[in-house]
C-alpha cells in the first residue's frame, strides 16, 4: 500500500523509517529521501506512526 502517492512511498518503507526512530511524518519522509508535497498523506502517516509507537 502507498502512504504517499506524490512520492510513491510504500507503507513498508515508511514503517521502517519510523522503526528507525523517525517521530514525525516529515522526519520519516526525510529518512526515505522525500518530503510531503500535497499533504493529503500526513493524517495516514501520523496514524502509522502512532500504531508503530504503540506496538513497541
Amino acid at each position: 500500500m502507498l502512504v504517499c502517492v506524490c512520492n510513491g512511498i510504500r507503507e513498508k518503507d515508511f514503517r521502517a523509517a519510523v522503526r528507525e526512530g523517525a517521530p514525525t511524518p516529515c522526519t520519516a519522509y526525510a529518512r526515505i529521501g522525500h518530503r510531503a508535497k500535497c499533504g493529503q498523506c500526513v493524517p495516514f502517516a501520523k496514524t502509522i506512526i502512532e500504531n508503530e509507537q504503540m506496538s513497541n
